[in-house]
């Protein structure tokens, strides 16, 4: 196969600081206009920040002495990296483009290349979808980052199994054997998913249940409350089912605007406060409008105050379900006073380890691969992690459903012992939000 030559757009890098390794023994070019761009990223404490660190890091370690104007290897059976320099803007890019921004300047680049070098496979990689649309304009290919995307995203979000035909008989057993009954009785087509969850069907009779991979059993799922928080239909049972299951130590929930993912999240988590140090809600900060929170008026609380709303949205929804006068309303109260429950951003929990604690990261659709595997990997003993999101509600510019974090997450961690993926479809808030979030 004919090598390709891959010419890299600077979010490619902020989006996966090791992106140089993944074109196997392909060419990588940097426009210089990029190594520009990745010098304005690298002060700061957010994790785009910290790629554009670590990818000069990475570059660094790779040239050693070298130059690169011959271009440099990227390892053992891999291609050469080269950084070129800008180029000239064709009579056609002039015409088409008259601000030279950035973006135009790395388009240059390609542009130079595929009218000077015929015989190359050339293509741009970029996460920004009007820059691949400028450069097909112009003749040259171009395509989104592929690595870390999710493949088959409609299977791995489906709505829960249902067995219908199931015997009666085996159905009634499922509610007297606590430990479960046998996988083989039920004659499944196929084996489901360690974790996963289904409703059983019989003529006249039905069950919530749940597959247990290491014992092989299908075994009983209840109806739980939690502080006070019932479910309210089959998904959010099977929802709190993996949250109060102190076996299972990671679980991705998904779903529509008010199907109660963050708040089965928080109530499963008060529920279970005896258990864990410290409850912590954290959520990605990404402002609308391209704002940034210098913006906004205000000390740095006053800035980070919009974004947590809706954290303390949910715990005000708990807190009403309770007395004023009542433990349960005081006790959370003291809890936020005592830090054993702390809603912050997300950038403000970088760094740490996290030990013996419930931690809820809310919109983690908007979270990277990269991303999402650093907060992972800060899970020390007894930790517990629950990451929510909708993936159709993505505000960064350079994710989508297949590349987002969460999905990456999901499509993963599915069979592992230790993790559970349920994806919510019923909102639960209002007929008004239901509706809204099917017709608007």
């Amino acid at each position: 196969m004919a090598k390709k030559t891959f010419i890299l757009d600077t979010n490619v890098i902020l989006h996966d600081f090791r992106s140089l390794l993944q074109f196997e023994d392909n060419d990588v070019i940097i426009p210089i206009t990029v190594l520009e761009e990745l010098d304005n990223f690298k002060k700061g404490s957010t994790e785009i920040n910290f790629h554009a660190r670590e990818f000069m890091r990475e570059l660094d370690k790779l040239a050693g002495d070298n130059l690169f104007n011959g271009g440099i290897s990227l390892g053992e059976g891999r291609g050469t990296l080269k950084i070129e320099l800008g180029k000239k803007f064709s009579e056609e890019m002039e015409v088409s483009f008259s601000e030279k921004k950035p973006d135009h300047r790395i388009l240059a680049v390609a542009d130079y290349y595929q009218r000077n070098f015929p015989e190359k496979d050339i293509a741009l990689v970029s996460k920004d979808i009007n820059l691949r649309m400028k450069a097909k304009s112009l003749g040259i290919n171009a395509q989104d980052y592929e690595t870390g995307k999710v493949r088959n995203i409609d299977e791995l979000y489906k709505e829960v199994h249902t067995y219908d035909g199931i015997d009666d008989k085996l159905i009634s057993r499922l509610f007297q054997e606590d430990n479960g009954i046998d996988i083989n009785e039920f004659n499944f087509e196929h084996e489901p998913k360690v974790n996963s969850f289904f409703i059983l069907k019989g003529s006249n009779s039905s069950a919530l249940a749940k597959f247990k991979n290491v014992e092989k059993t299908v075994v009983k799922v209840s109806k739980r409350a939690a502080y006070n928080i019932k479910p309210r239909n089959a998904e959010q049972t099977f929802a709190m089912e993996a949250l109060l299951d102190s076996h299972i130590n990671l679980v991705s929930i998904t779903g529509k605007a008010g199907t109660g993912k963050t708040l089965l999240a928080l109530a499963a988590a008060l529920q279970q406060r005896r258990d864990y140090e410290q409850i912590l809600l954290a959520r990605p900060i990404v402002p609308l409008s391209n704002r940034d929170l210098g913006y906004l008026p205000g000390d740095e609380q006053q800035k980070i105050g919009p974004y947590m709303q809706p954290l303390f949205d949910n715990l005000t929804v708990i807190k009403h379900q309770f007395g004023r006068q009542s433990k349960d309303h005081a006790r959370i109260d003291d809890m936020l006073k005592d830090e054993k429950l702390v809603i912050t951003p997300l950038a403000y929990i970088r760094g740490r380890s996290l030990s013996k604690a419930f931690f809820i990261i809310d919109e983690a659709q908007n979270l990277t691969p990269h991303e999402v595997k650093t907060i992972v990997t800060r899970a020390g003993e007894g930790t517990k992690m629950i990451f929510t999101g909708d993936i159709n509600q993505i505000d960064s510019p350079y994710l989508d459903t297949k590349s987002n974090g969460l999905s990456y997450l999901t499509d993963r961690m599915k069979g592992q012992n230790i993790f559970a993926h349920i994806n919510l479809t019923k909102g639960e808030r209002s007929y008004l939000a239901e509706l809204a979030s099917d017709l608007l």
